[in-house]
């Protein structure tokens, strides 16, 4: 297939592209490479690892309908694979019209590309930030997310909204993959394993929120990877579908298998931070059937590549 990867740069998109070249499909990266966090990190993922691999890259903000046209006349996708999103609960707190512009209209942006191309394949990131403060766990897709707990949210519930509006009226095959605490080498450095990594490298205090009292669904990102090319491979009208572990994980087991690899670091204990939970855990039920998903990464063997990679990196 000819697929469209947005956030190709990012840390899911650049493993998605390598998994999908590797796959025999061409592929075309649009990343904006904006300064939410390094954009050398972004530069490094398309330069070094994805280094020997064939595919095209535009630098192109998605909320800019004319820059998609522009490129989406040249090539006649097949499949757009949409992860290029404002990320994070807690810069949503500070700055949400960045999260409107890219998170929502920016979607609309792809959807209505898809329309007028007639492109009947959009596969999309949303998030487990949906469930909001759900007691119920495990989350299951047939849970109510009515009730978000921040904003990013919200615009991740629009995301699949918008899609299943598509495809109603224009026949889109949707599918939205819900994605649960990702981590691994070239990883995002503003989620827990990156950022603690680094303020431990700087040797600065890490601040633990909810007093350590978190629980997350730490989900290596071969195993995302793994669902993410099966969802495209398939042929659904529109479905929601967890993408995790299933095997929640206390913030303390990720503090200690840290502290295992890089040394006993500074801590300042902290209470939930708004827009924030205190637990996830995905039902993955559904995508073990749907999607053959079966992950197979433990958080101490993923933890273990993360630093291994980290180290490199860095030259530490």
């Amino acid at each position: 297939m000819k697929i469209l990867i947005t956030g190709g740069a990012g840390f899911i998109g650049a493993h998605a592209a390598k998994k999908l070249i590797e796959e025999k499909n061409e592929i075309v990266i649009v990343d904006n490479l904006n300064d939410y966090y390094d954009v050398k990190l972004k530069k490094d993922r398309l330069k070094i690892f994805l280094a020997g691999l064939k595919f095209k890259f535009f630098k192109a903000d998605i909320a800019n309908y004319r820059q998609l046209e522009n490129i989406s006349a040249k090539h006649k996708f097949d499949c757009i694979l949409h992860l290029a999103a404002q990320a994070g609960v807690r810069y949503s707190l500070t700055n949400p019209w960045i999260y409107e512009k890219t998170n929502v209209a920016g979607t609309l942006n792809l959807l209505e590309l898809a329309k007028i191309h007639k492109i009947k394949k959009f596969v999309f990131a949303s998030s487990s930030s949906v469930y909001g403060g759900n007691a119920k766990l495990p989350f299951s897709e047939t849970d109510s997310v009515d009730k978000p707990l921040s904003f990013y949210a919200a615009t991740k519930k629009s995301c699949e909204l918008l899609a299943y509006a598509y495809h109603g009226l224009y026949g889109i095959k949707a599918c939205g993959l819900r994605f649960f605490t990702v981590y691994g080498p070239w990883g995002r450095p503003d989620m827990a394993c990156f950022k603690f990594a680094d303020l431990i490298r700087k040797n600065q205090p890490v601040e633990i929120y909810n007093f350590g009292k978190m629980k997350r669904d730490f989900t290596y990102i071969d195993d995302i990877v793994a669902g993410i090319a099966s969802a495209i491979k398939n042929n659904f009208a529109y479905e929601i579908i967890n993408l995790g572990n299933s095997k929640p994980e206390k913030l303390e087991r990720l503090i200690f298998l840290l502290e295992k690899h890089l040394g006993k670091f500074k801590k300042k204990y902290l209470p939930m931070q708004a827009g924030d939970v205190a637990a996830t855990w995905a039902d993955i039920e559904k995508a073990g059937r749907l999607l053959n998903f079966n992950p197979a990464v433990s958080l101490e063997e993923g933890i273990k590549k993360f630093i291994a990679w980290y180290k490199n990196y860095y030259n530490i």
